[in-house]
C-alpha cells in the first residue's frame, strides 16, 4: 500500500536541489510545448535572454520592470506573513500613484527635494489606507480579506479611468484621453542610467528584512500569523499589530505606484500597472516571503516579461508565451513543495 507521510525534517541541501530540479523541469516542459507549437525552443530562450539583457537599453527596461514588482512583493509579503491574504496590491499601487499625482499637480513648482518626499509620503499613506479598508471590514464583520482586496482593485482602477477620461483629462492632448505629465520637479532622477527607484527598492528590502528578523514588530507579526490565540495569550497588542502590518503592506504597494508614475510614465494612467500587482502575489510566494529572495525572483520574472515583449517584435511570436512559461514554472514549483513537505512510503499489508 502506498501512503503519503509528512517529512520529519528536510535537509539543508535537499530543498534547494528540489527547487532547482523543478525549475529545470519547467524549462524542459516549456521547450516541449514550444516544439509542439512549431517553434524552436533554443531560439526562443536565446531571444528572451537577448531581449532582456542583450543591450544597455534592454537591461534598463528589465530593471524598470523589476523595481515596482519587487516593491509590490515586499508589501504583499508583510501581509502574508500575518496570514492576511492581501490580493489587492494592484489597487494599492494605483492609489499610491494617485496620491503622488495629487501632490505633483498641487505643487508643481516646489523643488524636487521637497516635492518628491511629499509624493512618496502621500503614496505611502493612501496605499496604506486603501489596504486598511478590508482590514477594518474583517475585524468588524469577519469578511474575507481575499475577496474584498480583490474587488477593491477594480474600484481603484476605475477611479483612475474616471480621472483620465473626466476631470483630469489634459486639454492640451487634442482630445486624446490622457492626464497631463508631471513637472520636472516631480520626476525621480536617474542614477547610473536607471531611475533612482532601484536605490529605494534596495533600501526597502533591507528595512523589511531587518524589521521581520530583528524587531519586536516583526516577531509579533510572525506569531500573529501562526496563531491569533497565542498572540493574545502572550499579551501582544493584536489589533495594533494588525493595523500597522496592513498599512505597511499597502503603503509599500503605494510606493511602487509612486515610483512607476514618477519615473517611468511621468504621469498617471489607467495602464500604469500592467498587472504587476497580481504578478507580485506569485513572486512573493515563490520567494517564500523572504525579502532577499523577492529581489532575485522579481528580477527573474522581469526577465521573462521583457523577454516576452522582445519575442513579439523580433520573431512575431505572441508575448503571451512568456505567460505560459510563468504558469509552467509556478506549476512545477508547486509540485516541488509537495516533495519537500511529504514523502511516499510503501507499506506492505499485514497477512491475516
Amino acid at each position: 500500500m502506498l501512503r503519503i507521510l509528512t517529512q520529519p525534517e528536510t535537509s539543508a541541501f535537499k530543498e534547494p536541489i528540489l527547487r532547482f530540479a523543478a525549475a529545470l523541469a519547467a524549462l524542459l516542459a516549456s521547450a516541449f510545448i514550444m516544439a509542439c507549437m512549431g517553434y524552436n525552443p533554443l531560439e526562443i530562450y536565446g531571444k528572451m535572454v537577448t531581449g532582456s539583457l542583450g543591450s544597455a537599453y534592454r537591461f534598463k527596461e528589465t530593471v524598470h520592470k523589476a523595481i515596482p514588482l519587487a516593491t509590490l512583493s515586499l508589501g504583499i509579503a508583510i501581509a502574508f506573513r500575518m496570514k492576511f491574504w492581501n490580493i489587492g496590491a494592484e489597487g494599492q499601487f494605483y492609489l499610491g500613484a494617485y496620491g503622488a499625482s495629487l501632490v505633483a499637480f498641487a505643487f508643481p513648482d516646489l523643488p524636487a527635494l521637497l516635492l518628491l518626499p511629499l509624493m512618496f509620503l502621500n503614496a505611502l499613506v493612501l496605499g496604506g489606507l486603501w489596504a486598511l479598508i478590508p482590514g477594518v471590514l474583517k475585524a468588524r464583520f469577519s469578511t474575507s480579506e481575499t475577496l474584498v482586496t480583490l474587488m477593491l482593485n477594480y474600484v481603484a482602477a476605475k477611479w483612475i479611468s474616471y480621472l483620465q477620461y473626466g476631470p483630469w483629462k489634459d486639454p492640451q492632448a487634442s482630445g486624446f484621453p490622457k492626464i497631463a505629465p508631471f513637472s520636472e520637479h516631480g520626476i525621480l532622477p536617474s542614477v547610473f542610467g536607471i531611475h533612482a527607484g532601484w536605490i529605494i527598492t534596495l533600501g526597502l528590502t533591507g528595512l523589511v528584512y531587518g524589521m521581520m528578523k530583528r524587531t519586536k514588530l516583526g516577531f509579533e507579526i510572525d506569531v500573529l500569523g501562526e496563531s491569533e490565540a497565542t498572540a493574545r495569550y502572550a499579551g501582544m497588542p493584536v489589533l495594533r499589530t494588525m493595523i500597522i502590518a496592513i498599512m505597511l503592506s499597502g503603503g509599500l504597494c503605494g510606493i511602487a505606484g509612486m515610483m512607476q508614475a514618477s519615473a517611468v510614465e511621468r504621469s498617471l494612467s489607467e495602464q500604469l500597472s500592467g498587472g504587476l500587482g497580481f504578478t507580485a502575489v506569485i513572486t512573493s510566494w515563490l520567494a517564500r516571503l523572504s525579502p532577499p529572495g523577492i529581489l532575485v525572483v522579481s528580477f527573474l520574472f522581469s526577465l521573462l516579461i521583457q523577454g516576452g515583449n522582445f519575442l513579439q517584435s523580433s520573431l512575431q511570436i505572441p508575448a503571451s508565451i512568456s505567460l505560459v512559461l510563468q504558469g509552467i514554472i509556478i506549476f512545477f514549483v508547486l509540485g516541488s513543495e509537495f516533495f519537500i513537505r511529504y514523502r511516499f512510503v510503501w507499506i506492505r499489508p499485514e497477512k491475516s
